[in-house]
């Protein structure tokens, strides 16, 4: 099959599609034909080897597929062969015509679904449902502040923050990237580009602040949403776009009695992969009822995946990315 290889840890210019062996499918392991794969930022960082996950040279990056079962191993029994579906691959392998996955993090996918709507859906909704949900406890009425909200993961949580019946206010760097915010559901919008974050969320908020804070952004963002979160309420760490790694005074936390909680979906779908699949049933049934609205920017064939991560890297993406193998 042809793959994206990644052979030699460092920039993304070091990546190549290439030839390489089918993977084996083995007992409660199904066998993917990949119609699809999504771009995710950890794509980069384990190319560049500073992700938490670090597979064996050479390897192939990909969270996230979506495609048809073409061999189910001894076992399992919720999938046939021919199956259209999505699925996690939390040690890379996406993007590739092939991958071998556990059954058990493997979800059918509704007709009304394509494929490249699906190869988005599960890093970015499965994050903002598992963040918003489980980690950060949002309840209907309370007020999130999602950072990044342009970004394929951002968009995923304005929606599902609705969707739990909360008030969004979503924070980017641009009037392009706040308008799509709004045509996602967001409430209020700040740019934190040319606006104070921190002025502005209090201005929103009758200086009570925000309850929940969805970010992935990391960086002065971060530093901000310190100074505008409420009494007790929660910051959710999902990762460092900025590619700054912000600290917090602990005695910030005291006083305001607010909780900053880490998210990593990867590793609980790992853990748990039959609560992570139950979650994405139900997503995917809130977006066969038009709850939710994955927005994909662009689709890349499997031969410009360098292009695909660099603009990625470069923070130029609204949504989501999509390679096409």
């Amino acid at each position: 099959m042809r793959a994206l290889l990644c052979r030699t840890l460092g920039e993304i210019a070091n990546l190549q599609v290439a030839e390489t062996a089918d993977p084996k499918c083995g007992p409660g392991m199904v066998r993917i034909a990949v119609k699809a794969s999504g771009v995710n930022f950890p794509d980069i960082l384990m190319t560049e080897g500073k992700y938490q996950v670090k597979p064996d040279l050479p390897f192939i990056p990909g969270l996230e597929v979506a495609g048809d079962v073409i061999e189910c191993g001894a076992g399992v029994d919720h999938l046939h062969i021919g199956a259209r579906v999505l699925a996690f691959a939390r040690f890379g392998g996406g993007h590739a015509e092939q991958i071998v996955l556990p059954a058990e993090i493997v979800t059918p996918i509704p007709p009304s679904m394509d494929y490249v709507t699906a190869a988005a859906f599960f890093v970015a909704y499965g994050t903002a449902h598992f963040a918003l949900a489980h980690r950060g406890g949002l309840q209907a009425g309370e007020t999130v502040l999602v950072l990044g909200a342009a970004g394929g993961v951002g968009l995923a949580a304005i929606e599902v923050a609705k969707m739990l019946g909360a008030r969004v206010i979503a924070a980017a760097g641009s009037e392009q990237k706040l308008a799509l915010a709004r045509a996602h559901g967001a409430d209020e919008t700040i740019n934190y580009r040319s606006d104070n974050l921190r002025d502005q969320v209090l201005a929103l908020t009758d200086q009570n602040g925000v309850d929940v804070v969805f970010d992935p952004v990391g960086g002065d963002a971060f530093s901000q949403s310190v100074r505008c979160i409420g009494w007790q309420g929660r910051i959710l760490v999902v990762g460092f776009a900025s590619g700054d790694i912000p600290k917090v005074a602990t005695n910030m936390i005291l006083v305001k009695n607010f909780s900053v909680v880490g998210v990593v979906f990867g590793e609980h779908s790992f853990r748990y992969p039959s609560d992570s699949r139950q979650r994405m049933m139900a997503l995917l049934a809130a977006y066969d009822a038009a709850k939710l609205t994955p927005k994909v920017m662009q689709t890349f064939p499997l031969d410009d995946a360098q292009e695909a991560l660099g603009m990625l890297g470069s923070r130029q993406v609204m949504g989501k990315l999509v390679l096409t193998p």
